[in-house]
């Protein structure tokens, strides 16, 4: 993943965790659609590993449903 990519969804994370979220579409929507197949992939490897980055919880906050 290029490193401006990595910036961006680091950024987009940043802001959700400020109740941001319409500035972090903005930031990180440009540079997920103008991404190549193989960089799409990068990018939703990353979220996926770094979810928590986004909502800021810790496995240890998250609760169980009954």
């Amino acid at each position: 993943m290029r490193p401006s990519t990595l910036r961006a969804l680091k950024r987009a994370a940043e802001l959700t965790r400020q109740n941001r979220l319409t500035e972090a579409v903005l930031i990180a929507e440009p540079v997920i659609l103008t991404a190549d197949s193989y960089e799409g992939d990068e990018i939703l490897r990353w979220i996926a590993d770094h979810v928590t980055a986004f909502t800021g919880e810790t496995p240890n906050d998250q609760k169980e449903n009954p």
